[in-house]
């Protein structure tokens, strides 16, 4: 397959796409886990799946700490619910 190109650059083309069993095989040669726990391990985190919001579908509800610009608690709390309706932007990350 020729490379196409941009702006005279060569872009690559995509890695070829491995099975579930080649990418098993490459994971479980890089682990320390057996593949008995492997398996385990998928049929939990599959389980799961029926849990996870789908895109369009409607967030959980939550609860959480207001800060204040210190990053400190105020003893305020918002739910996700009271925010329905409005313009919300929910970022996730770490503040250690």
């Amino acid at each position: 397959m020729a490379e196409a190109t941009t702006a005279g650059e060569p872009q690559k083309s995509p890695p070829p796409q491995l099975s579930f069993e080649e990418r098993k095989k490459m994971w479980l040669e890089n682990s320390d886990i057996s593949e008995q726990e492997f398996d385990d391990l998928f049929a939990r985190q599959k389980a799961r799946q029926k849990d996870v919001p789908q895109p369009g579908s409607t967030a959980p509800d939550f609860e959480i700490d207001v800060l204040d610009r210190e990053r400190k608690r105020t003893g305020e709390t918002v739910k996700l619910s009271d925010l329905r309706g409005k313009p919300t932007g929910l970022i996730f990350g770490s503040y250690t």
